[in-house]
């Protein structure tokens, strides 16, 4: 499995941590193959209670948006369909994965594929970057924005594009022609003073 065919996916929520019983209210992902988006998925859902005027105005979504929503069940069973056994990569990846895995095991079910963080390794591989934050990083980068950031498919699209911009930077510098996901989990747990060892002995190897 190769670091570019992968799901790329992002929540928007009524609050920080589904242990402190918070929900999901959107999820928008893409699908990449081979480093080229093939599909999208994005819906609102209700999660059963209303969300608070920080959240409306944080992302834009409003209580009124979610009274037509279908249920989070009924989103969450679809997206879980959707994604199968792909693996997931998501920007400060530990958040959306929580949401995932409570959302999926109120359905009994769970996720097959494994994660992997754009935030982590952009922390390795852009170490002169002003700080890591998404947007901070589209501007770094130069990707081209057309949309706001703090709704779920855009953000989704918006870490899709600058993954792929990693993954080509990676290429470029080590002589890399395929990056497989394993590669790509190491390297996010990696020290940063350790990234350059790593991907250049894996060149190596090749």
């Amino acid at each position: 499995m190769f670091a570019d065919s992968i799901v790329v996916l992002d929540f928007e929520t009524t609050g920080l941590s589904p242990d402190q019983g918070d929900r999901a209210i959107e999820i928008g992902a893409v699908k990449l193959e081979n480093g080229v988006i093939t599909d999208r998925f994005q819906a609102l859902m209700n999660p059963g209670r209303r969300i608070n005027s920080f959240i409306e105005n944080y992302t834009g979504i409003n209580n009124r948006m979610l009274a037509g929503a279908p249920s989070c069940a009924k989103v969450m069973a679809d997206f879980s369909d959707f994604i199968g056994n792909s693996n997931l990569l998501a920007h400060n990846a530990s958040f959306d994965a929580r949401f995932l895995e409570a959302e999926l095991a109120r359905l009994n079910r769970q996720v097959i594929g494994e994660f992997t963080c754009s935030l982590l390794v952009s922390r390795r591989i852009y170490q002169d970057a002003p700080n890591h934050k998404l947007g901070t990083l589209i501007n770094y980068k130069n990707i081209a924005v057309d949309g706001d950031f703090h709704r779920a498919l855009f953000d989704a699209e918006m870490t899709a594009e600058l993954w792929l911009v990693m993954l080509s930077d990676i290429r470029a510098r080590f002589g890399l022609d395929n990056i497989p996901f394993s590669l790509i989990k190491r390297l996010a747990k990696t020290p940063k003073a350790q990234v350059i060892k790593l991907l250049r002995n894996y060149a190596d190897r090749l």
